[in-house]
């Protein structure tokens, strides 16, 4: 008798950065002083810069990148975040290795994540 295999857990789940892509957009924004905005996953999740973020929040939050911040004139149940000072640092390397990518090696990640 064979025992049933676990679930593999989905893409997101399984690697440290499920879209590269995103995930570098998501540093360059906050690096530049936007704010990262977590809503309930019933609405949609996070949003920075007006644009949805689908898979960095986990290793942004996980890797102690981003410190969430208290926002007055925000909404009650929104959680607001910035770089933190080891999430700054990283950004400015990650950032300047991204832009001495060859262009098609920055759309081949784009097109697969």
């Amino acid at each position: 008798m064979t025992m049933p295999q676990p679930a593999r857990a989905p893409r997101s789940e399984r690697a440290i950065i499920a879209h590269r892509g995103e995930f570098v957009d998501a540093l360059r924004l906050l690096r530049k002083g936007h704010v990262l905005v977590r809503v309930s996953e019933a609405a949609g999740g996070c949003v920075l810069d007006g644009s949805p973020v689908y898979h960095s929040y986990g290793p942004l939050a996980r890797y102690g990148l981003i410190h969430e911040f208290d926002n007055p004139h925000g909404f009650a149940q929104a959680r607001y975040y910035r770089l933190s000072e080891r999430g700054r640092e990283f950004a400015d390397r990650a950032c300047m290795a991204w832009r001495r990518r060859p262009l098609w090696q920055r759309l081949a990640v784009r097109l697969v994540g």
